[in-house]
């Protein structure tokens, strides 16, 4: 029984100190291929050489919401340069984020457009962050389809640590993405428990957003990907299924959103 974290940044600062005892836990608990989403060009480097650490990686590149600012051109152009040098796994992380912010509103949905067709071009899965801004998601989305290289593909990836409503997440599912379920699942009242219960275990993929947003118990520590087991338990008596099934169908589906057969 294996797992696969979709969602994790072992690659920030709050890991430099203890890196390898946190892949070794990581495989302890049988999460045996990590994604690693990029944040922005100054996080790229410290992506690039963990990932060259240990062949349970695989790196992702892309500008995240929060990162666009008045620069935002000149972030794109350098990301883009290294999509000829990487080898990567998805376009990610990438999406709309107006939670705090609403500053940059027209660049976000700018950088993010611009970064789907990257994607739709190299024929590669998206990692979306989204944050009060499923409307404005929902319409590039829908407005970039029609450059998809068949008339019958939809897109593929993950809407990472989705926070929308059913509806919601029941169109995303619709377009070609899953719905990725991390520590927040296991919070006292969270609503995500009730989306988890609504939807096929086919559309969930497994994430920890490593450091942040820890499951219970570790509520407020920092989070690792040794933890993916915690969500997949909480997902077996969510739907009342043995946690190898969550385990094994999660896995199958991170596989091939991201190609990793």
């Amino acid at each position: 029984m294996n797992y696969i974290d979709t969602h994790s940044h072992l690659y920030s600062e709050e890991f430099l100190e203890d890196i390898d005892q946190v892949i070794l836990r990581a495989k302890e608990a049988k999460v045996a291929k990590i994604i690693l989403p990029n944040i922005d060009v100054d996080s790229i480097e410290q992506m690039i050489s963990l990932s060259k650490k240990d062949n349970c990686f695989y790196p992702t590149l892309g500008l995240h919401p929060t990162s666009v600012d008045s620069n935002y051109l000149s972030q794109l152009k350098n990301i883009e340069l290294y999509l000829q040098k990487v080898k990567i796994y998805a376009i990610g992380e990438i999406g709309i984020d107006l939670y705090w912010d609403k500053t940059y509103v027209n660049e976000q949905i700018h950088a993010f457009e611009t970064q789907v067709q990257w994607a739709i071009d190299l024929d590669l899965p998206l990692i979306i962050h989204i944050r009060k801004g499923f409307e404005q998601t929902f319409e590039s989305l829908g407005k970039l389809k029609d450059n998809l290289k068949s008339s019958n593909k939809k897109f593929s990836g993950v809407f990472h640590c989705f926070s929308g409503d059913r509806n919601q997440a029941k169109k995303a599912i619709e377009m070609g993405f899953k719905i990725g379920i991390g520590g927040v699942v296991t919070f006292k009242n969270a609503s995500l428990a009730q989306i988890a219960s609504e939807i096929d275990l086919k559309d969930i993929v497994l994430e920890t957003d490593a450091p942040y947003l820890p499951p219970v118990p570790y509520r407020g520590m920092r989070n690792e990907s040794s933890y993916i087991p915690i969500i997949a338990q909480k997902i077996s008596e969510i739907k009342n299924i043995d946690i190898e099934e969550v385990a094994s169908v999660t896995t199958k589906s991170a596989e091939e959103v991201f190609f990793l057969n």
